[in-house]
């Protein structure tokens, strides 16, 4: 076991109570289960009519906002008033819990597609759903499938459809924010659409990553202002994450309340 996991168990184990978890395994957990179960069927049957998405794409916000509902956590928007929503662009969001899913679908006030892992479109109901709802698998393991999947991205951004990437390419074990693969921009610099930095703030400490014990509270939200791409070329990838991850990195770093550092063994004897 990594470091970073033994951090993430030790977390979960001081969280909560016996009641919390208790809550949390009986009825917290199987409630979301069958309401994925259900929204996940009807979006599928809505998909034999439905061909631009957007039905599934609203059983979809509807099943995050009961799915919140369920698990008792509120979402705070902030930044709202920055974004363009009208005109296509990539939200770009860090990834700390599997919260950050319901919280996105429920926070975002139009349709999109996701640029997701292969290996979340294997899952029962989950999977089938971003199937047939157009999202966008990426298999991590094969760089030329997933130059298709990011060619077909970008085909999908210059056709007005939003993209939402997590571009640290999976959930943060510990809480820090990772470094970002230049990949997940490429689409945007192909279709010349801004990027918008998401910063999601709460998540961890009401879903650690790997755990079933679910806590209620608020997760936050934040829109930073958009990164515009005009101009640039597939080979300012590496700039564009960094701008992004840097706009991202100073938002946590004003709403995460910072751990205390290490006390030096000398300092104490004194």
């Amino acid at each position: 076991m990594s470091y970073g996991e033994q951090l993430a168990k030790a977390d979960d184990v001081a969280r909560g109570s016996w009641f919390t978890r208790f809550r949390s395994y009986f009825v917290y957990v199987p409630l979301a289960y069958l309401c994925t179960g259900v929204m996940g069927t009807l979006s599928l049957l809505s998909s034999l009519f439905d061909r631009d998405g957007r039905v599934q794409h609203w059983f979809a916000h509807t099943w995050a906002k009961l799915v919140l509902k369920i698990l008792s956590v509120r979402v705070n928007l902030h930044g709202l008033e920055s974004v363009d929503f009208s005109q296509p662009a990539v939200y770009a969001a860090n990834h700390l819990s599997a919260l950050d899913i319901p919280v996105l679908y429920a926070s975002l006030p139009v349709p999109f597609r996701i640029l997701a892992k292969k290996e979340l479109f294997a899952y029962p109901f989950l999977g089938w759903h971003l199937r047939r709802s157009g999202q966008i698998a990426v298999d991590q393991r094969d760089a030329r499938s997933s130059l298709r999947s990011l060619n077909r991205a970008g085909e999908s951004l210059r056709e007005g459809m939003p993209l939402v990437v997590f571009p640290e390419g999976g959930r943060s074990r510990n809480g820090e924010l990772q470094e970002f693969m230049g990949g997940a921009f490429y689409a945007a610099l192909k279709a010349q659409v801004p990027v918008v930095p998401v910063v999601i703030t709460g998540v961890r400490e009401l879903l650690p990553m790997n755990s079933f014990h679910a806590l209620p509270g608020t997760a936050d939200v934040v829109f930073c202002p958009a990164v515009h791409t005009k101009g640039m070329s597939s080979r300012d990838m590496d700039r564009l994450a960094a701008t992004v991850r840097q706009a991202i990195q100073q938002e946590l770093s004003v709403r995460m309340p910072r751990q205390p550092e290490p006390l030096n063994p000398a300092e104490v004897a004194q």
